[in-house]
């Protein structure tokens, strides 16, 4: 956006009679219901990045310990999973604060 159309825009807005501005402007709900859907979407996109992570570098490991001592191959993969599920327990906590957001917040 050019600087003029800028100065254009905020000039039409200025220019606009008070209850005009007000009867179509933005209220203070509208702005919490926005801040709620855009934090939602903040916090399970970041929530989701590290559980990601960290499943994907424990697999990698266990699949090299695998090859390494393939008759350990059971014991690895249940020590594995489980920390796998302790990972995935940080994205479930982001997706609850997301629907907490959602459905708290921005209702």
């Amino acid at each position: 956006m050019d600087v003029t159309t800028l100065i254009s825009v905020v000039d039409t807005v200025v220019s606009q009679p008070a209850g005009m501005v007000a009867d179509a402007g933005i209220s203070g709900k509208d702005v919490i219901e926005a801040g709620a859907l855009i934090g939602a979407g903040i916090c399970m996109g970041f929530g989701a990045i590290g559980p990601g992570i960290g499943e994907g570098f424990a697999a990698g490991k266990a699949c090299e310990a695998i090859g390494r001592a393939p008759q350990e191959a059971g014991l690895l993969t249940r020590t594995m999973l489980i920390g796998q599920a302790v990972s995935e327990s940080t994205g479930i906590y982001s997706l609850v604060v997301a629907l907490l957001m959602l459905f708290v917040v921005g209702a």
